[in-house]
């Protein structure tokens, strides 16, 4: 069973989607910020991380920067999730490394996809 860390400060959004994800089979650990996704995917080192950029706190982008800097999660996928439609933030986080963008609202066969091709990869 894969295992995914769900980086998401909104709390409808996130048990929305840890639900779906566990419906879809998907092994799920959930974090309400940053801070907290770090911390779990140093215990955990799930299979990928769906991480939320606009969080209060460690952004999105700073939680991938903290995971790429410890040799422990460097190499676990990430998919960025936003409802951000800028460009910007697309080139942004595709630039540092991120395996895909995925902007919300979604469609959870849209996230199903994208996972199921980011793991094939990794």
């Amino acid at each position: 069973m894969k295992t995914v860390l769900l980086i998401e400060d909104n709390t409808d959004i996130r048990e929305n989607n840890c639900e779906l994800l566990e419906l879809e089979g998907y092994k799920v650990f959930a974090a309400e910020s940053g801070e907290i996704g770090i911390v779990l995917a140093i215990e955990h080192k799930p299979d990928i991380i769906l991480c939320d950029i606009l969080m209060p706190g460690m952004n999105g982008y700073e939680v991938f920067t903290e995971l790429r800097n410890d040799a422990a999660t460097s190499v676990i996928p990430l998919i960025f999730i936003s409802a951000s439609v800028e460009k910007k933030a697309i080139d942004s986080g595709i630039a540092m490394g991120a395996k895909a963008y995925i902007q919300k609202p979604f469609d959870p066969q849209e996230l199903f996809d994208v996972l199921i091709d980011c793991l094939k990869e990794a």
